[in-house]
């Protein structure tokens, strides 16, 4: 079939309309399918984002542990440290006074550097090791202090301490602290001009009413002497220097003004002339009574002072 001019002419337009269609969709197609890939870029972009701030995250934590791990590790040697070196601090302290020309040194709380201390209200029943170990293990003499005529204890005493310091330690720490019972009192006691050669005394624990050495290192007197360590568990007692008046009603009496009650009572006398010999052996029904009854050392008992110290 033959076409006229005309018909040509409007076949070949609907041709050339028909490619440019789908021309047009192959473009939509491809910018859809780029939108797409551009999306799916930075999705991935955003997962690679997110896996990198979660490791980063995991990274800085476990730098900050190590960091904690090594502040705590420097924190406790410093700390060791501070401890090393007060103990070297203190040691130090304790030792720079063994030159004797640093004993009287002035310190801190003891600016005349006095070594020599005045205790007062001390328990009549005290013994050396209780009072020594109660002044912190630093005392090197002691002198009880009782009349000098019949030898009754006080109830104080002067003590030398090792040096300055120990002195300041002990007044600033012990002043008034609970010593069996009874708040001690301390102050300094300077070694007054003229007893310079006679303190410290020759004898490490000395009795008596003056502090010069006589009498074979007793300090004046008769004096009467210091317990001796109790036994643990002690519920007996030695009694000396009594009257030849004394019987178990009296010495009942006597023991039961501190409510110490007696158990039992054993007087000694001589083998040959049965003669009393003014002392005997009192038992206890326990410990806390017989510790009550030996407060009652150097008392008067029918005008004598009792000697009482621990039995076995």
């Amino acid at each position: 079939v033959k076409l006229s001019k005309s018909e040509r002419s409007k076949v070949s337009k609907s041709i050339a309309d028909g490619d440019d269609e789908p021309k047009s969709e192959k473009k939509k197609k491809k910018e859809k399918k780029r939108k797409r890939e551009s999306k799916e870029d930075v999705a991935e972009f955003d997962d690679d984002v997110e896996e990198n701030t979660k490791k980063q995250k995991q990274v800085n934590a476990e730098e900050s542990e190590d960091d904690e791990e090594e502040n705590a590790t420097t924190v406790d040697d410093e700390s060791k440290n501070d401890n090393n070196n007060e103990t070297a601090a203190e040691d130090s302290n304790n030792n720079d006074t063994a030159d004797p020309k640093d004993k009287n040194k002035p310190c801190k709380g003891n600016p005349q550097g006095v070594t020599r201390l005045f205790l007062g209200n001390l328990p009549f029943a005290i013994t050396e090791p209780t009072l020594s170990a109660h002044l912190l293990d630093c005392v090197t003499h002691i002198k009880w202090i009782t009349d000098k005529e019949t030898g009754k204890f006080y109830g104080s005493a002067f003590c030398e301490v090792r040096n300055s310091k120990d002195a300041a330690k002990c007044l600033g720490k012990l002043n008034g602290s609970n010593l069996m019972g009874r708040p001690m009192k301390i102050n300094y006691a300077p070694v007054r001009s003229g007893e310079e050669g006679d303190w410290p005394p020759r004898s490490r624990v000395i009795t008596g009413g003056k502090v010069a050495n006589a009498g074979g290192g007793q300090a004046g007197g008769s004096g009467i002497k210091a317990m001796s360590e109790k036994p643990e568990g002690c519920a007996k007692l030695f009694l000396g220097n009594l009257s030849y008046d004394i019987d178990d009603e009296g010495i009942t009496k006597f023991f039961m003004g501190v409510e110490a009650e007696i158990k039992s009572v054993r007087w000694l006398h001589h083998k040959d002339s049965g003669d009393f010999k003014g002392c005997g052996y009192a038992d206890f029904w326990n410990a806390e009574a017989c510790e009550k009854a030996a407060s009652l050392n150097g008392k008067n008992l029918l005008g004598r002072p009792i000697r009482i110290d621990w039995a076995e």
